[in-house]
């Protein structure tokens, strides 16, 4: 899909909002063009590399975002109030945080990402737009959220997704996995991202902890989500075998073959995918 073709259907979308005479009508316009999915894939490729050309385009939805919502803010729907205006206050932060990438790139970015004074959406959709550009000097920027135990969990969740473009970062994560596996709440959020990197990476010095994982690994029926299937896919790639595991005893089987040639493909097909979190 073409990025500039995204953003103008995004901006029209938003015009179809601005023009609703009340909240049934804001609501039908919302979902008549599935606004969800449109503006989150318009605001993900808008916030890569080499966007300067979409500067106009940005500053156009960025200005409509801002217009929606004030007029969003007016409506008494209890459903517009919940649901509909924090989702636009997010797509306003990232729209900006794409602008000034577009405008000033990865120096413009990094002066979000310092800015403590910035709504903290904000600067968390600048540190993601950072880190799908993969600068080379950006590695100690993301290191230092990965060593923090205080980071908010939304910036080591993008750090973890931008490791897996830095080689040698495995270490960091393999120290970040030891740091969260007790907390189970944090485990399950950060885990799949942390494996889903070391996947990437394909470094053996994370084979330890992949193959511990195989025994004590969290399972569950969604690839995405079990760290027994991740860890077996990752030994399988590193080592060549199916290697037993708690949640397929028989790793001769042929049915377990099929599993991970599964898992690998979903895997593959999200290796560069970086998705954004919700902050609150």
């Amino acid at each position: 899909m073409d990025p500039l073709r995204e953003l103008c259907g995004f901006s029209a979308a938003l015009e179809r909002l601005l023009a609703a005479p009340d909240e049934p009508a804001f609501e039908a316009a919302w979902e008549a063009v599935d606004l969800q999915q449109l503006g989150w894939e318009a605001l993900a490729h808008a916030r890569r590399a080499n966007t300067e050309a979409l500067e106009p385009a940005l500053a156009e939805v960025d200005r409509r975002l801002l217009a929606v919502l004030e007029r969003a803010r007016a409506f008494l729907d209890p459903h517009v109030v919940t649901f509909r205006v924090a989702e636009l206050e997010r797509w306003q932060h990232a729209a900006a945080a794409a602008l000034v990438g577009a405008r000033w790139g990865v120096a413009g970015l990094r002066t979000v990402i310092g800015d403590t004074r910035a709504p903290l959406p904000r600067r968390y959709f600048a540190f993601l737009a950072l880190a799908e550009r993969r600068p080379s000097d950006a590695w100690p920027l993301f290191r230092t959220y990965l060593r923090t135990p205080a980071a908010h969990h939304a910036f080591v969740a993008g750090a973890v997704e931008a490791a897996r473009h830095y080689p040698g970062s495995s270490v960091e994560l393999v120290a970040l996995f030891a740091r969260i596996r007790g907390d189970q709440l944090l485990r399950r959020f950060l885990a799949p991202k942390i494996l889903e990197s070391l996947y990437v990476l394909g470094d053996p010095a994370a084979l330890p902890l992949l193959e511990e994982l195989l025994v004590a690994g969290h399972t569950d029926p969604d690839p995405d989500r079990c760290e027994v299937t991740r860890a077996l896919v990752a030994v399988r790639k590193l080592t060549g075998r199916v290697a037993p595991s708690a949640k397929f005893p028989d790793p001769a089987d042929p049915a377990v073959a099929r599993s991970l040639d599964e898992a690998e493909s979903l895997f593959e097909a999200e290796r560069d995918q970086l998705l954004p979190v919700t902050v609150i």
